[in-house]
């Protein structure tokens, strides 16, 4: 049974998840809170490596199944080297992107369903389920804006029809796991966010402690 509290961040690509999970694990440090903070796919030497071969450019021809089973395979290596060990020992972990990215990208995005992601994904993660996940809503055009002025890799080079299909699965599983996951406009003022992904995180880790209130 795990100790620690485990947060994921979601959303499409340029959501500002993971500016978000770095002022999170500021503010928890900065409160006495161990935290460890990864991403995904890579997070671990191993993941690393997997994530280049997923987002180089060059590997226009790699078949839907087969990104899944990678993405997947990086996930295991983190569960397994990074994320179980840490929550095991009550550590807080704070990860860009989990099981929930799979089921919009590949599940929705790649048209797999998703029953074969779940499948596939089951054997990676097996029992290690995200506490709360905060998913950044930002549409397909605000998405694209973010990104011009940067290099694009592989995902993020996809056809508008296909980041329109993974923000629509977003918004569908945000209905699907309205106990688990929450929504938040991520065009908002990027320390307002913040206050409110700290406001929803603070319960649950005086819950985990066992402790009534808030910490500050």
């Amino acid at each position: 049974m795990k100790k620690g509290l485990f947060i994921t961040f979601e959303g499409p690509d340029s959501s500002g998840k993971t500016t978000q999970a770095q002022l999170l694990r500021e503010h928890l440090t900065g409160s006495g809170h161990n935290v460890v903070v990864t991403r995904e796919p890579g997070g671990t030497d191993i993941g690393e490596q997997i994530r280049n071969i997923i987002l180089d450019k060059a590997n226009v021809k790699m078949d839907s199944v087969a990104e899944a089973m990678l993405y997947a395979a990086a996930r295991a290596q983190i569960v397994a080297e990074i994320i179980r060990p840490a929550l095991e020992q009550g550590i807080t972990v704070v990860c860009d992107r989990f099981v929930d990215s799979s089921l919009v990208y590949q599940g929705q995005g790649r048209g797999l369903g998703n029953d074969a992601v779940e499948t596939i994904n089951a054997y990676a993660v097996r029992d290690c389920v995200p506490d709360v996940t905060f998913l950044l809503k930002v549409n397909p055009e605000t998405g694209a804006d973010r990104r011009q002025s940067r290099e694009n890799d592989r995902i993020e080079n996809e056809k508008p029809a296909y980041h329109k299909a993974v923000y629509e699965a977003y918004l569908a599983l945000e209905k699907r796991y309205p106990q688990r996951i929450v929504g938040i406009d991520g065009t908002q003022d990027v320390q307002e966010i913040s206050r409110m992904i700290r406001e929803r995180v603070e319960p649950l880790l005086c819950a985990k402690n066992g402790i009534s209130g808030n910490k500050s």
